[in-house]
């Protein structure tokens, strides 16, 4: 079954004197925009895709894993509003944000993405798609096909919508080898940067074909990220709770100082880690991991996500 949330972000009306600028910190007035949100239940990873009626037309953040759940999406907002979805943005390079946008492009709706995004997505796709093949979740024919991307900017795009979306890409990657952040009013969409006290995916960024997780950058990612809200601004992640921006990053970047720690621990007590965690027992590792992260962390959802992509985190610091 699947679940559906509104979410209302509450702004405040900045008032100040002078012209309004770029930067929506500085800006005289932050519109407040309803943010409307579907979610997945286990087969899309509980991932949430996030859409925002104008009046004139409906923008919508990040597209499902498959296309039955992106067409789950269309008739969601469908359901609610005659107006057109005319945009979908793809956060980062993952399926979950990526694997359905050809539903929406169907339908007219142009699918933007940072160049970076674009760039990194055949390497993931052809990733993704050997894994859910070689264990039967899908076959060459049915697994997604990889969608086009009608628009790609780098650094930062304002798309033309009638409360306008800035785009920024981050300079730093964080879930994935690169980030776009969607800043429309006092709502941002930031994909699976932060968990919203759900587990983070772990496993980083796909680069030649191999897990390649940098908590470095993500962190460097979340420091960035908490500048371009407005005060009050409110962050709807890629799955769990929608909080404050602050919050948000501040619980993020504690979460991910807590799985490090706890990772490395759990690898330099094994004596072979690399052996350890791609033998025959590597899913008991997982597991074992993936328990001791539930203990320090008590108050976070969805503990799968650990469990099936800790396996980048721990196979690089094994490395080390």
């Amino acid at each position: 079954m699947m679940t559906r949330t509104m979410l209302s972000a509450v702004a405040l009306l900045a008032v100040a004197c002078g012209p309004k600028s770029a930067d929506p910190a500085d800006a005289t007035t932050t519109p407040t925009v309803t943010v409307h949100t579907w979610t997945s239940a286990d087969a899309g990873f509980h991932t949430h895709s996030h859409w925002v009626d104008t009046g004139a037309e409906v923008v919508v953040f990040d597209a499902q894993f498959t296309a039955d759940l992106a067409r789950e999406v269309v008739a969601d907002i469908q359901s609610q509003t005659d107006s057109p979805i005319t945009t979908l943005v793809v956060t980062h390079p993952n399926p979950d944000k990526f694997n359905g946008a050809t539903v929406f492009a169907d339908l007219g709706a142009e699918v933007v993405a940072s160049q970076a995004t674009a760039d990194a997505m055949p390497d993931v796709h052809a990733y993704k798609k050997a894994y859910f093949t070689s264990v039967g979740m899908f076959t060459d024919d049915t697994y997604p096909q990889l969608p086009t991307i009608d628009r790609t900017f780098e650094g930062e795009l304002v798309l033309d919508t009638a409360v306008p979306v800035r785009l920024v890409e981050l300079s730093s990657g964080g879930v994935t080898t690169t980030q776009t952040v969607a800043v429309m009013g006092d709502a941002l969409f930031a994909g699976d940067l932060t968990a919203g006290r759900a587990h983070a995916w772990l496993e980083g960024g796909i680069v030649g074909g191999v897990a390649s997780p940098d908590l470095e950058a993500w962190d460097a990612a979340l420091v960035e990220l908490a500048t371009l809200g407005a005060p009050g601004a409110v962050l709807y992640p890629g799955r769990g709770e929608a909080l404050p921006l602050d919050e948000a990053v501040d619980e993020q970047r504690v979460y991910l100082e807590t799985a490090e720690t706890v990772v490395a621990d759990y690898v330099v007590s094994l004596d072979d880690p690399m052996a350890a965690l791609t033998g025959a027992e590597a899913g008991d590792h997982y597991a074992a991991i993936t328990e001791a992260l539930v203990a320090e962390t008590p108050d976070h959802d969805l503990s799968y996500l650990v469990t099936y992509g800790v396996y980048g985190l721990a196979l690089s610091l094994a490395a080390e």
